[in-house]
């Protein structure tokens, strides 16, 4: 192993997990990428340091990414991390931000073999969708006798019972889990700190980073989301 593949694969670690892109198309890290590609020795070691890690490394529009996947206690989050980061106190107003996500992907990407269907999504769309996915549930007789605390019921039952909108939700910078605006903008809000989103005139647009883990996500594991929820669904 040469000095200096081992110094530039550590060069391409550092960026990527301090949560910077590498690509092409940026004059400050295009020269990584190129190594990346370019030098075999770099690109294995960079990949098995990562892969040590827990992290996965995913290509998109010419810029690498890396993400932690589940599970990850290192560079991941736990529940109570992200309850903690969402103001939140229960699991399940967790769990309904988890929902609230699966739709805002579903409204780009469909199933594993569709790509991005559209240019960006706004709350309200995300909100209308929730709400007929959950009605469903609701509507749904062995998911109805379900009473576990974090069951499908109680994500649908707590969805219920929040009011459409309240008066500082016309504040459009603030969010609250007090509404089902308020969560829904909650969850874009902490997708855009994960710069997974960028918020123009109200209208949230997938960056590059989102489509790369949402592609790579369904290529490799063919929409382990979907299939989660419809066997709970089944289980229930």
């Amino acid at each position: 192993m040469e000095d200096r593949s081992l110094n530039k694969a550590l060069d391409i670690y550092s960026a990527l997990i301090t949560g910077q892109s590498i690509s092409l198309k940026d004059k400050a890290t295009a020269e990584l990428y190129n190594e990346f590609y370019a030098d075999s020795e770099v690109y294995d070691i960079t990949t098995k340091i990562l892969a040590r890690q827990g992290l996965s490394i995913y290509e998109y529009n010419e810029s690498l990414f890396v993400t932690a996947g589940s599970g990850n206690k290192v560079f991941g989050y736990t529940n109570d991390e992200l309850k903690r980061i969402l103001g939140l106190r229960l699991n399940v107003e967790l769990y309904l931000v988890f929902f609230i996500t699966y739709h805002a992907l579903l409204y780009f990407y469909k199933s594993s073999d569709t790509y991005q269907v559209r240019e960006y999504v706004r709350v309200d769309d995300v909100i209308n969708s929730v709400n007929d996915d959950l009605r469903k549930i609701l509507g749904d007789a062995a998911i109805a006798e379900d009473h576990n605390e974090n069951s499908f019921k109680s994500i649908a039952s707590l969805w219920e019972g929040l009011p459409p909108f309240l008066n500082e939700d016309r504040d459009r910078n603030k969010a609250s889990r007090g509404s089902r605006y308020g969560m829904t903008k909650l969850t874009f809000n902490f997708l855009i700190a994960e710069k997974l989103f960028v918020n123009v005139d109200d209208r949230f647009y997938p960056t590059d980073r989102m489509h790369a883990l949402a592609e790579n996500y369904f290529e490799e594991n063919r929409s382990l989301i979907r299939e989660y929820l419809e066997q709970e669904k089944d289980n229930a």
